[in-house]
């Protein structure tokens, strides 16, 4: 495999060197924290008076944990750390949970975001003599513009052509000869899905590559996304906190993915007592900004679950790689008092081949106890109307997920594109037990 870097030198760079650039950066990033309302509060209140009270980089444990409450408690302007003159953009947030949370980002932000996605782009194998669809909403949701100002900095055509309406994005693969594409992954079984109703044939398509992100999702359903459109997918990970895509991603080796530690810190805390965990084992990832002047972030508590890789990537980058995420801490689901991620269940059920692209699971109150739907279509070829196959299925599917999730769940069947479709990020869990059980 012939590996390609964007930037050798700092991909590659020693572990030595490494860290002790990120000690530089926290300090001159904590220095420009001072310039916010809200943290020349916070630090001065943790015994930090300056970057320079920072020695090593456990000195990072001294600075208080940031939650999305406080970005919201600081809406608008109290995370901003330059002069609204300077800045050029800023992202927010749906805010449909209340305040939305909002970062700001200079010219200087810009060019840096754009060189991070420039450097995951390029270590999938992409070239400036591909064509990328971005295929992703554009707007206040970080995921478009981020693609595609690195897109574009790697030297890519790049078609912006956002969200939804599949026959245009069939048109568009078509005319403009597409071989990359930035999608969730649910909307790319979707487009499958599609390409069969409307006679879209594979061989119309040069695709090669996809991008996914935005929403979690299982290995499973990353090979059945390749197997059906005989595509490498890659794994992305970022978050609008932290200027969105471009945290991490996926090399060539699609092992784990390569946190960009010149721009990030990263840390793996336990949920519960928040204390560090040791490298390999799982908990939630804090992340330091180091790459953004205008909205400084400190330890930043993400609620997403994973945890790093112990061995180094045989690409030979020396930036630390996560593994997938399993889930976020808050969209864990505890049923009958036993712990589950939804991811659990879609690792199940994609690995079963008589099963569809679109699942949806329902949790409810049947009086004293909890009850656990899983809805999911079944491919057009094994869907029948005989009763006693799709028993058969439905009691295996459940069978299945009780040995991984220890829940004994109802299992619906439904016909194959019968459940809703999400063109943004998949809705899969509805919760309808009451708020205040």
């Amino acid at each position: 495999m012939d590996i390609q870097y964007w930037d050798k030198e700092t991909e590659c760079l020693p572990r030595k060197d490494l860290e002790a650039h990120q000690l530089q950066a926290l300090k001159k990033i904590v220095d420009q924290s001072f310039k916010t309302e809200f943290y020349s509060k916070r630090l001065k209140d943790a015994g930090i008076n300056s970057g320079d009270d920072i020695k090593t980089l456990q000195c990072i444990r001294r600075i208080p944990f940031t939650t999305k409450h406080d970005l919201r408690s600081a809406f608008p302007y109290g995370m901003l750390a330059v002069p609204k003159s300077d800045v050029v953009r800023l992202h927010a947030s749906s805010g449909t949970t209340g305040i939305p949370t909002t970062i700001y980002l200079t010219k200087k932000d810009i060019e840096a975001w754009a060189s991070y996605m420039a450097r995951c782009i390029y270590a999938t194998g992409c070239t400036r003599d591909d064509v990328f669809q971005n295929m992703i909403t554009y707007g206040l949701f970080t995921g478009g513009l981020g693609f595609h100002y690195g897109a574009e900095k790697v030297g890519m055509m790049v078609i912006p052509s956002g969200s939804g309406n599949t026959a245009r994005q069939f048109k568009l693969m078509q005319d403009f000869e597409t071989t990359v594409v930035h999608s969730t992954p649910s909307f790319l079984l979707h487009v499958e899905s599609k390409m069969r109703e409307e006679g879209v044939k594979r061989g119309s398509l040069k695709l090669k590559r996809a991008f996914a992100g935005a929403e979690p999702y299982s290995e499973d359903t990353r090979k059945r996304i390749e197997a059906l459109l005989d595509i490498d997918v890659f794994n992305s990970y970022g978050l609008s906190e932290m200027n969105g895509p471009g945290v991490a991603f996926e090399c060539q080796h699609k092992n784990g993915l390569h946190i960009w530690e010149d721009g990030y810190i990263a840390e793996i805390i336990d949920p519960d007592t928040l204390e560090p965990l040791p490298d390999g084992e799982k908990g939630e990832l804090v992340i330091t900004i180091l790459c953004r002047e205008a909205s400084p972030i400190l330890r930043y508590r993400t609620r997403d679950i994973t945890s790093f890789y112990t061995e180094p990537c045989s690409c030979g980058r020396t930036h630390r790689r996560l593994h997938r995420i399993t889930g976020r801490s808050d969209d864990m689901l505890i049923v009958n008092g036993v712990n589950l991620f939804p991811s659990q269940i879609e690792e199940v059920i994609m690995n079963m081949k008589e099963v569809g692209n679109n699942y949806l699971i329902v949790v409810e109150k049947e009086g004293a106890l909890d009850r656990l739907t899983v809805k999911t279509e079944v491919n057009a070829d094994n869907f029948m109307d005989d009763s006693r196959p799709m028993n058969a299925l439905k009691e295996r599917i459940a069978r299945t997920l009780q040995v991984s999730i220890s829940i004994n769940p109802r299992v619906e069947l439904h016909e194959n594109g019968s459940l809703p479709v999400s063109e943004g990020k998949a809705v899969r869990v509805i919760d309808k037990r009451p708020k205040d059980v």
